[in-house]
């Protein structure tokens, strides 16, 4: 359909494409594009160009042409160029695809009907862990346990390639999977063949990981979804979504000496954090943009959800141009780029309206961390030991704070460790590894470092994970790599490590004084999450920095140093060597950076990106359309959704006389509903493996067990500093079983809760779901029998997550919460008016009944933003709406 006459021909470098002029719709009277923020433009193109009267009609490219800085309640229908998965989420993703082939076989369909739409890259890059460090063959053992660890699961990714069409895997050992889409798949704009005709199109994605708006350093718009909603976007599906708000940011001066673009990210973090823009776009322009170079730009995107944005995008400028040059890409493709977006106005420094804006100089900015388990609490570096100080003040009930234990390595040398001691020193995380400027200042730091005759306590463990392999290459050719490795940070494996929780283990002298003294060990790593739990179970402190301030930290070998007054270490003569002595200069750093950074290394490294090492090629994947389920295996079984599957549509009902399986705090992220990182012998999940056969050394992670049912579900409210506000002083996931009052643990109580037919739901605060893109912590919510949360607020991708699902997302009213309501968590919970049906944003009231009678009624609000929304919810899912359209049309 070409209703508004939009759809032309354009000529670009020699050949004609078609292209969704957005000129035609300024012409028509519909808008003034100038006035549009960019990102609104980019949904604009996409929902003109997919007009076909019914997912997409005329009303929705009215309603998004019109979006004015004070929005209305339309809704937007967003079909993506491209889906982007990493492996974590990319598992349970493909999974869930081959799971409703085999529903649609059992109907006796042509399972093939399950087919995604648009091209697909999975990037293996969150299953290395750091078991082996500070040696040269680090890397090699790393990838070999990988393998051992993960074979199965690369086997059914490698079926999912053979089986599906324009589903292409990244091996792993080549990098972080939002390094890789700034360096090589990102396009900016797509020159596609579709029904025989070339057409151009921007490059416009969603991801299952919540950091995929990095690729907003480059003019894409692109964000994180939950793996549920990508799967329905592969198959087609348009994402439906509210019309979003657009916050401005003006960045204005220069960032001075000494800062880095970490630092910058952590103010921008902080900034937006007080501002509020949860749900909303956030574009930067101004002077300053043009003060920084793309890296910097994508290491503020990359922290979008740190912000709370949707997105965080820059514009397509002379500089991005410059940047696809130095990364490889096609110079003809470049040409048309630049042609493409100069056609729709879309190129250069624009000067749109914004919902709100807000200033920022660049000259403000100072070194920092962030800590210590959000990437909001920034700290100025000179303020860190008092900070920790006080936190461990506020923390320890007694006990001298200086006191350190002297513990032997397994190395025979003796350290000092105790509360505020680094146990782990990591540069890691897309978020920094994709910036040359900050990685050569970590190696200029060390070679000053080795060269002023200062060293890495033994009881720090260091790592390098670059995000491609790109940053080896230069780092060997500056001759820094090196002096990194002098100081143990020897290059461990190409993927996230540490930030996703992949550390590894501490030595057992380092975890014996832990647990002894009860220490407060910390970590500091170059990355962009920090939560409770996430790096290492044992480690209760954790910062994020820039990777030079890693390194003097690491140096350092604990956090409680003043590193403006007090020396990292001393020389073989006794003398101290302070930070200002081997911090490096931004001549020196721009300098090594130009004479070593080059396009050829880009080319070599990506000319062969999905074609693995010998590890992957050895891999034997299954074959056929259909994959073969094994009933025995640990990592990958056929999930309980789509089978018994039934063609009606279940609908909506009151929830009656429901309980409450947990009643959380705020800021209960997705780490603490659904955890990626290694878990004991005696929780649930470690329980069922061991029934099984497996040995607790070959447990692996909760995040590599993602494709089996069995195991997530057990795993799910079960962080090991989650705090259940129905029991005292209890960490881990433990609950009350009402109404015998006994103490178990929340996946036993939920059997038991389910045996008897009892509905269950969650209370929890602020911020709830804040975190990772994780699937599974909706999928567990839904698979423990929770048919409802209540929260004073959400994080977008958790709601949206549990509505893909058919789980209700409710929200108190403003100023209601679970405790100013004098709820415990002990009483019975009745959902009224849904008898008639689900509406959007419905107002919906629960009763809460005491155990002596009373009660409490109050008023909620469904988080179900959209009518796509309430279908879901209807259906049971967006997976399960999905199937009943494919099985009803076929």
């Amino acid at each position: 359909m070409n209703p508004f006459e939009a759809i032309r021909e354009f000529e670009a470098d020699g050949t004609t494409y078609k292209i969704a002029d957005l000129t035609v719709l300024e012409e028509q009277g519909l808008c003034d594009l100038d006035d549009l923020p960019v990102s609104i433009r980019i949904l604009l193109e996409s929902v003109l160009r997919n007009v076909d009267g019914e997912d997409v009609t005329e009303d929705d490219v009215r309603g998004l042409a019109g979006w004015q800085p004070d929005v209305s309640d339309a809704d937007i229908p967003f079909q993506p160029s491209r889906v982007v998965l990493q492996d974590l989420t990319g598992v349970p993703a493909v999974v869930d695809l081959a799971a409703l082939r085999s529903s649609v076989e059992r109907k006796d369909r042509d399972p093939t009907l399950v087919e995604p739409e648009v091209p697909i890259d999975l990037v293996i890059d969150h299953s290395v862990q750091v078991d082996y460090f500070g040696s040269e063959d680090a890397y090699d053992k790393n990838v070999e346990l990988e393998y051992e660890r993960n074979s199965e699961r690369y086997r059914a990714l490698k079926w999912a390639q053979n089986a599906f069409e324009d589903f292409s895997v990244v091996p792993p050992g080549t990098g972080i999977v939002h390094q890789v889409n700034l360096e090589y798949l990102g396009r900016v704009v797509h020159e596609r063949e579709q029904d025989g005709e070339n057409w151009l199109i921007p490059d416009t994605l969603v991801g299952t990981d919540s950091h995929t708006p990095m690729i907003g350093g480059i003019g894409v718009v692109g964000w994180g979804v939950g793996g549920i909603e990508a799967e329905a976007a592969m198959l087609g599906q348009p994402i439906t979504m509210t019309l979003p708000e657009v916050v401005g940011v003006k960045l204005t001066g220069e960032l001075p000496d000494g800062a880095t673009a970490t630092d910058l990210v952590l103010h921008v973090t902080e900034r937006l954090r007080q501002v509020g823009v949860v749900d909303r776009f956030v574009e930067f322009y101004g002077p300053g943009v043009s003060e920084l170079t793309v890296a910097d730009r994508a290491t503020i995107s990359n922290m979008a959800p740190e912000q709370g944005s949707t997105i965080s995008m820059f514009p397509v400028d002379e500089a991005t141009l410059e940047y696809l040059e130095l990364t490889g890409r096609d110079p003809d493709h470049i040409d048309v780029v630049q042609q493409y977006l100069d056609e729709q106005g879309l190129f250069g420094e624009q000067n749109p309206e914004y919902t709100e804006e807000v200033e920022l100089d660049l000259g403000d900015i100072e070194p920092s961390l962030s800590g210590p388990s959000e990437p909001n609490q920034r700290i100025a570096l000179g303020d860190m030991e008092t900070q920790f100080r006080k936190l461990l003040a506020d923390e320890v009930d007694d006990g001298d704070l200086d006191e350190k234990y002297e513990i032997e390595m397994p190395n025979g040398r003796t350290t000092e460790f105790g509360d505020g001691s680094i146990a782990v020193s990591a540069i890691t995380s897309c978020t920094n590894t994709s910036n040359p400027s900050v990685m050569i200042a970590a190696g200029l730091l060390a070679r000053n470092a080795v060269e002023a005759g200062i060293d890495v306590p033994p009881h720090v463990k260091t790592s390098l994970a670059p995000g491609s392999r790109v940053v080896t290459e230069y780092l060997e050719e500056s001759d820094l790599l090196g002096d990194l490795e002098a100081l143990g940070y020897h290059v461990v494996g190409y993927g996230c490590t540490t930030c996703i929780g992949n550390a590894g283990p501490l030595s057992d002298s380092v975890e014996d004084a832990i647990d002894e003294h009860d220490l407060w060990a910390t970590s500091v790593l170059s990355g962009n999450r920090n939560f409770e739990a996430r790096i290492h179970p044992k480690i209760r402190a954790n910062y994020l920095a820039s990777p030079p301030l890693v390194v003097a930290f690491g140096l350092a070998g604990r956090v409680d140093i003043d590193m403006e007054e007090d020396p990292l270490g001393y020389n073989p003569n006794g003398q101290p060597v302070y930070l200002a002595d081997i911090w490096p200069d931004q001549e020196e750093i721009h300098e090594v950076m130009t004479a070593s950074v080059h396009k050829e290394m880009f080319q070599e490294k990506y000319a062969a990106v999905t074609e693995g090492d010998e590890n992957w090629n050895a891999l034997e994947a299954p074959t056929g359309d259909v994959y073969e389920w094994d009933e025995e295996s640990t990592y990958i079984r056929d999930p309980p959704f789509f089978q018994d599957f039934p063609i009606e549509k279940p609908g909506v009902d009151n929830v009656e006389d429901a309980r409450s399986l947990m009643t959380l705090g705020d800021t209960v992220t997705t780490d603490h509903i659904s955890p990626a990182g290694p878990f004991s012998t005696d929780v649930p999940a470690g329980e069922w493996l061991q029934e099984q056969g497996v040995e607790p050394h070959e447990f692996n992670t909760y995040g590599a067990r993602r494709g089996n049912h069995e195991v997530m579900m057990r795993g799910t409210f079960a962080n090991v500093r989650i705090e259940n506000q129905m029991l005292d002083d209890v960490e881990g996931g433990y609950t009350i079983h009402h109404p015998t009052g006994e103490q178990t643990t929340v996946f036993e109580a939920s059997q038991r809760y389910r045996d008897d037919g009892t509905p269950l739901v969650v209370m929890a605060g602020e911020e709830f779901g804040t975190g990772s893109s994780r699937d599974w912590a909706a999928k567990g919510t839904d698979l423990l029998g929770i048919r409802a949360t209540i929260a004073a607020s959400y994080e977008r991708i958790y709601r949206d997550n549990l509505v893909g699902m058919g789980v209700l997302p409710l929200q108190f009213d403003e100023g209601d919460t679970w405790e100013s309501l004098g709820l415990d968590g002990s009483e019975v919970f009745t959902i009224g008016g849904l008898d008639d049906g689900l509406e959007p944003m419905a107002e919906l009231t629960v009763t809460a009944e005491r155990s002596d009678g009373s009660t409490v009624e109050f008023p909620v609000t469904a988080q179900v933003g959209t009518p796509a929304g309430v279908r879901y919810v209807e259906h049971g899912g967006i997976l399960h709406y999905v199937l009943r359209q494919l099985l009803t049309d076929s």
